[in-house]
């Protein structure tokens, strides 16, 4: 993903809020299945990392998005912007 499709998609980003929230028990396997289906219906999201997550935001976007196959648009404080392309969505269908 070049740089200028990962602004284009951080400012369409920009008004979106969380959809998810990661809390203290971090990325377990049914936080991980909420965001893939996230992703799927949307492409672009948004998760928070609350308070009680001692897990660090970064690491978690990397894992996510390792998990879900998705990009990392973005890590802003405890907010982490995701992108995954669907081709359903743009086959007409």
């Amino acid at each position: 993903m070049t740089g200028k499709e990962r602004a284009a998609l951080r400012s369409q980003a920009h008004h979106l809020e969380p959809v998810i929230n990661v809390g203290k028990e971090s990325l377990t396997p049914e936080v991980t299945a909420a965001i893939d289906e996230v992703l799927e219906a949307r492409e672009l999201i948004k998760i928070g990392v609350l308070k009680n997550c001692m897990d660090d935001p970064h690491e978690i976007a990397e894992t996510v998005a390792a998990r879900t196959n998705s990009s990392v648009i973005q890590v802003m404080g405890k907010k982490i912007t995701l992108y995954r392309y669907n081709k359903k969505k743009h086959s007409g269908k």
